[in-house]
């Protein structure tokens, strides 16, 4: 059986099969809703259900608590309809601009960054090339079928596509990254994917945050300014457990002492004194707060542990008067996040 899904407020109205999900039928018919991890733990696709009903699979507790699901909020992402819908969502425009393909690549390069981060480059057919957004990513098609996913670390233009890849112990794909992987190797994957990168419309400032390996769509998002020339201010906050963590801390000081319209505020949670860190400590999201308590003028793009992201949207939000919409996210979800439902 087939359901007809209405958008609101655009009007916009696709089908949807009953044992399809409504984000999956969105995509397919190329209405933009927000989303970022597609299966139940990041909270990106997160919206109303005005009329009609769903049964929602497997997802995280935090991205869809039971208060929201009985007031009517629903994860598109996992949820399936059992009649047509009226949903409000908040679409994302641009976001079916390129097509998604799925195509091979070859391992060009192999760089290791930190002793737990690695930098791949990858190489693409002939005559084959990949159009996306700066911040979007690529899922991995492994022989197994499933899948993993990783944030393009270059913006579009700007050479071979990169990833930064954190290794997982005991991880089926980073295991291998950081075992076995060579130069040369093929990899499978498909995309682009995902709706976050940077609403052009504005001219707001920006808060770009980050922990850890979510620098990659950051690094992205900058390089993408830079090359369209965007006078936007622009302050980025990198958040890591030790300095080692910050294994590009050198590009970005570099953007700080070039850009005019560019800061960085470096932050360590839990420095050794062998570290002889002296710059800013604590939690990063708590940074920003600190420097910025009037935040209702701001954008942010915000990169990261899932922890990391949803803490900081509340206080945010709740704390230094940030617009909820103003609010941009890809929660880098792990197996080990997923394995918690």
């Amino acid at each position: 059986m087939t359901f007809q899904i209405t958008v609101q407020p655009s009007g916009h109205q696709f089908s949807c099969d009953e044992d399809e999900t409504v984000l999956a039928a969105a995509m397919r018919a190329g209405v933009g809703l927000p989303y970022g991890c597609k299966n139940g733990a990041c909270s990106s696709c997160k919206g109303k259900v005005i009329s009609g009903s769903v049964t929602h699979k497997a997802h995280q507790a935090r991205a869809l608590t039971p208060e929201e699901e009985a007031a009517g909020m629903s994860l598109f992402c996992c949820a399936t309809p059992h009649a047509d819908l009226v949903i409000e969502a908040r679409e994302v425009a641009g976001s079916g601009d390129y097509p998604v393909k799925k195509m091979p690549s070859r391992v060009s390069t192999i760089e290791k960054v930190a002793p737990d981060v690695v930098v791949i480059s990858l190489q693409l057919p002939a005559n084959e090339t990949l159009q996306y957004r700066a911040g979007q990513y690529i899922e991995f098609l492994l022989r197994d079928g499933k899948r993993r996913s990783y944030s393009m670390a270059t913006a579009p233009d700007n050479g071979p596509i990169t990833l930064h890849i954190r290794h997982m112990p005991g991880g089926l794909f980073t295991d291998q990254v950081f075992s076995t992987m060579k130069e040369r190797d093929i990899l499978r994957f498909e995309g682009p994917l995902g709706t976050f990168f940077v609403r052009e419309d504005s001219d707001k400032p920006m808060v770009l945050l980050a922990s850890g390996t979510g620098f990659a769509p950051i690094k992205a998002i900058v390089e993408h300014l830079v090359q369209t020339g965007s006078k936007r201010a622009m302050t980025l906050y990198w958040g890591g457990r030790r300095p080692q963590d910050l294994y590009m801390d050198a590009l970005c000081r570099e953007w700080a002492a070039k850009l005019p319209n560019f800061n960085y505020v470096p932050v360590v949670s839990n420095a050794e004194a062998e570290d002889n860190w002296s710059g800013r400590t604590g939690f990063v999201h708590q940074a920003v707060m600190a420097d910025l308590p009037d935040m209702s003028g701001y954008q942010v793009y915000s990169c990261g542990a899932p922890i990391m992201v949803e803490t900081a949207k509340a206080d945010f939000v709740a704390k230094c008067a940030l617009p909820e919409e103003e609010f941009y996210a890809d929660a880098f979800t792990t197996e080990a996040d997923l394995a918690a439902f």
